[in-house]
C-alpha cells in the first residue's frame, strides 16, 4: 500500500470515529448527536408524534424528542391497542406545541436507546413547562427513569394533586 493510499484510510476511519462517536453532525436531515448532557437547545415543533414525544427542528436539523419524566397513555406503539385517554394526551400535547417554538432543556442522559433527544420542554414564548403541564392537567403520569432526575420530584408532587383533584386520566380511565 502506497503512502498516500494508507493515509486517506486513515483519515477515512478517524472521519468515521468521529462520526459514530458523535463529534461530528450528521446531515441536514439526522438528528444532532452532539447534543450533550445538560445542554439548552432551541427548536421548533414539527409534528407531535403522541402525548409525549415530538419532532423538532433545531439548528438545521430534524430530531425526535421524548419528554422526559412523563408518560403519556399509549396510541402509537405496535401491538398495544390505544390505551384510555391516550387519543386526549396527544391532543393536547398539539395544542401546546404543535408549529411552536420551544427551549428543550437535557438532563443528565441526553438520549435514550432509541437515539431520541430526552428532554424538559419549554414553549419559547411563555415559559411553559410542557412535561409539568401535562402532568398537573391529568393528561400524564410521572415516569422517572434515572440519571435524568431533574424535576422528578416537581413532576411527582403535580401527579399527586391531578390524583387528588381527580382530573384527567385519574377521572376518565378508572
Amino acid at each position: 500500500m502506497t503512502r498516500t493510499r494508507a493515509a486517506g484510510w486513515m483519515v477515512a476511519f478517524v472521519l468515521l470515529g468521529l462520526i459514530g462517536g458523535g463529534v461530528l453532525r450528521r446531515g441536514p436531515d439526522g438528528p444532532d448527536r452532539s447534543i450533550g448532557s445538560h445542554a439548552v437547545v432551541e427548536a421548533t415543533v414539527t409534528r407531535v408524534v403522541d402525548g409525549d414525544t415530538v419532532k423538532v427542528r433545531a439548528a438545521g436539523h430534524d430530531d425526535t424528542v421524548r419528554y422526559i419524566g412523563v408518560d403519556t397513555p399509549e396510541t402509537k406503539k405496535p401491538g398495544t391497542p390505544i390505551q384510555c385517554f391516550g387519543k386526549a394526551a396527544s391532543a393536547f400535547n398539539q395544542r401546546l406545541v404543535q408549529g411552536r417554538g420551544v427551549t428543550l432543556r437535557t438532563d443528565a442522559e441526553p438520549r435514550d436507546r432509541y437515539g431520541r433527544l430526552l428532554a424538559y420542554v419549554y414553549r419559547r414564548d411563555d415559559g411553559l413547562f410542557v412535561n409539568a403541564s401535562l402532568v398537573r392537567r391529568g393528561f400524564a403520569t410521572t415516569l422517572t427513569i434515572a440519571p435524568n432526575l431533574g424535576h422528578a420530584g416537581e413532576l411527582a408532587g403535580l401527579e399527586r394533586e391531578a390524583r387528588r383533584g381527580d382530573v384527567g386520566l385519574w377521572r376518565a380511565c378508572r
